[in-house]
């Protein structure tokens, strides 16, 4: 199974805290794509330099140091998720589902709004 984590789910996995059983060892299985996109970097980026978010680390550092793959955003991404119905108004969600469409990901968030889109998400 290849995966993308949702922002929340990336924090909560390199800062320790307990995820869904489930969803944790799927994360931790060596032979699985575990992605994170660049939508969650920029995501950190803006609720770290507003106060809304304290994380001291260094999120490409992080994806590296825990195996995780790097997803850029591309212009087919862009798109996508500018075309998703209107059920979730938030852009960083928006591009995580467009991405999870169009790369085959399984999304592993705790938003349960997400499921109104056509993507498959893994609790966490």
């Amino acid at each position: 199974m290849s995966l993308l984590l949702d922002t929340h789910a990336f924090l909560w996995w390199v800062g320790g805290a307990r995820l869904d059983s489930v969803a944790s060892s799927r994360i931790a299985d060596p032979d699985a794509l575990v992605a994170v996109s660049a939508a969650s970097a920029w995501e950190i980026a803006i609720k770290r330099s507003t106060g809304k978010l304290r994380f001291d680390g260094d999120v490409a550092a992080e994806v590296t140091a825990n195996g995780f793959e790097p997803l850029p955003i591309g212009l087919d991404h862009a798109v996508r998720a500018g075309a998703l119905p209107a059920h979730h108004r938030d852009p960083f969600d928006r591009m995580l589902v467009a991405q999870a469409q169009a790369e085959g990901l399984t999304l592993v968030t705790r938003d349960t709004s997400l499921r109104d889109y056509d993507v498959e998400i893994l609790p966490c």
